[in-house]
């Protein structure tokens, strides 16, 4: 039997000497051919009560605490179509469900079509696959959480109990955007539960990680909290617990506990430059998990919070262009149309600085703070609107289905587009260009090795704005950056649409 090399993501360009890879073994059974879908980290000393080790004559361990939380975690296993289980990037087969949120940065290496190395080229292998993942109850009633790409799709799902015992689970609801999922098994009221906990975990705290790696079920490894809040690319409400317990493939869905036995989250992610343990995993958070999964007990899905806006950071050089002291807050870059915060006459420019009198850290702190709210809550939003201290009431309504953005594609210059060399950028009117009929100027040609290009401007973009005011032609943009040279402004900010997303980007005028 051969093992397949496993899938990786590549979050962002920085990390590019990384990856970051699911924890989730999905293996694809054909003709003795088996591919395995990732996860890792490094080892460490283990520690619990000096005196009481002494006392009971044995050296310093964890024995205690894997008494008592291990029972509660189980071994999964699930059944799906090929077919439904993995979709095309770029020629590969993915190795995560379609529509995950994780879909865009995975990759499985090995042969193009997914085929074994002993299958004819053309000729159909896999019929099924079988993935292996982790989960824990959370109720002896048999409620269990574990991550949505391990239970996707899915025909059928098994569970395996620290016991040996085997059990059939079904889904009880799985919300994509955070990877997890709740299951449920039935025909016992006694299974032993464990609880999520109430405190976040401090940087340096010990932890356990236990789970079912390459299906070896009931393994435990300990580590450190390595960090917290971290982002890697996998969705807008990023907020992830860093552990450099060894976790790998089968992980996927497990707890990981601190020296108390609570939960402290749920293991999803690793970064690996090889597919195995280095010593840096990710785990969801305890208090995501409790608010994701009261809602799947209760409805089978997640509902959140919606304002209605893009938003992007306040990075230094924006918010010198808008007089604010620290690079705070979360920039509006457009209110969608007929959406709450655009009924509550949000504008674009806009910086939302508090919600509810909590400070707003930054973009990212918002999406979060609002997704965690139900639709129909009045929150009060501090704003900084037109260079003033502002506060609005917004009802907030249901976040709505991810639309799926289209590229304008047309890159056609206009015979009558103007060069602006200093910005590097060739510009034409958009109710002049070619293939645009709306407002703005559109962006007909960058230099690759000027200003407009370090700060992201691609041909088709559309500068809708500059330093506030609407421009409609190439003069426009001339204009409003020289006038924003002449009253002594370091970086002019412009407001840009490309495709349907809208952005504010801030350009050095020492470059301009």
């Amino acid at each position: 039997m051969n093992v397949g090399l496993p899938a990786v993501i590549k979050p962002r360009r920085l990390l590019s000497a990384r990856r970051l890879v699911l924890l989730a073994t999905v293996a694809a059974l054909s003709g003795g051919v088996l591919f395995h879908a990732p996860i890792g980290s490094s080892g460490f000393s283990p520690f619990v009560s000096e005196a009481h080790a002494q006392s009971a004559g044995r050296p310093v361990g964890f024995a205690d605490i894997v008494d008592k939380v291990k029972p509660s975690v189980i071994s999964v296993r699930v059944k799906m179509d090929a077919g439904a289980q993995t979709t095309g990037l770029g020629g590969d087969e993915q190795a995560v469900p379609k529509g995950s949120p994780f879909e865009f940065f995975f990759r499985r290496f090995g042969d193009q079509d997914g085929q074994g190395p002993d299958s004819p080229r053309g000729q159909r292998r896999h019929q099924f696959t079988m993935g292996q993942g982790s989960g824990f109850f959370i109720s002896s009633d048999g409620f269990a959480v574990t991550n949505n790409h391990v239970v996707e799709k899915a025909e059928s799902v098994e569970v395996t109990t620290d016991d040996g015992k085997t059990y059939t689970a079904k889904v009880i609801g799985t919300d994509p955007r955070t990877d997890l999922a709740l299951i449920k098994i039935d025909g016992r009221s006694d299974f032993p539960a464990v609880k999520l906990s109430e405190h976040a975990p401090r940087i340096g705290d010990w932890v356990l990680a236990v789970g079912n790696p390459f299906g070896l079920g009931g393994s435990v490894t300990a580590g450190i909290v390595s960090a917290r809040g971290r982002d890697i690319g996998a969705g807008p409400y990023d907020d992830f617990i860093q552990i450099d317990a060894p976790v790998n493939k089968g992980n996927s869905g497990g707890p990981t506990f601190d020296v108390d036995g609570n939960v402290i989250g749920v293991n999803t992610a690793i970064f690996s430059p090889s597919g195995g343990s280095v010593g840096i995993a990710f785990a969801i958070p305890a208090d995501t998990v409790k608010t994701v999964v009261a809602q799947l007990k209760d409805k089978g899905a997640v509902t959140r919070g919606w304002i209605g806006v893009q938003i992007q950071p306040v990075t230094a050089d924006i918010a010198d262009s808008l007089g604010i002291k620290k690079a705070e807050g979360a920039l509006v870059a457009e209110p969608q149309a007929g959406s709450p915060a655009a009924k509550a006459g949000i504008k674009s420019g806009d910086v939302i600085l508090s919600v509810n009198g909590e400070p707003v850290k930054d973009a990212r702190a918002l999406a979060r703070t609002i997704s965690t709210m139900a639709p129909g809550t009045s929150v009060k939003l501090g704003l900084l609107h037109s260079g003033k201290e502002d506060t609005v009431t917004v009802t907030l309504g249901e976040l709505p289905k991810e639309r799926q953005a289209r590229a304008d594609t047309d890159e056609q210059r206009d015979s009558q587009s103007s060069d602006m060399p200093k910005l590097g950028l060739s510009l034409a009117p958009a109710n002049k260009a070619s293939g645009y009929d709306g407002d703005g100027v559109v962006v007909t040609g960058v230099d690759p090795s000027g200003p407009a290009a370090d700060h992201g401007f691609k041909t088709g973009d559309v500068i809708l704005e500059v330093s506030g005011k609407i421009v409609s032609t190439p003069a426009d943009v001339s204009k409003a950056v020289g006038d924003a040279r002449t009253s002594g402004k370091r970086t002019v900010l412009m407001r840009v649409k490309s495709g349907e997303a809208t952005r504010f980007v801030a350009i050095p005028l020492g470059n301009a």
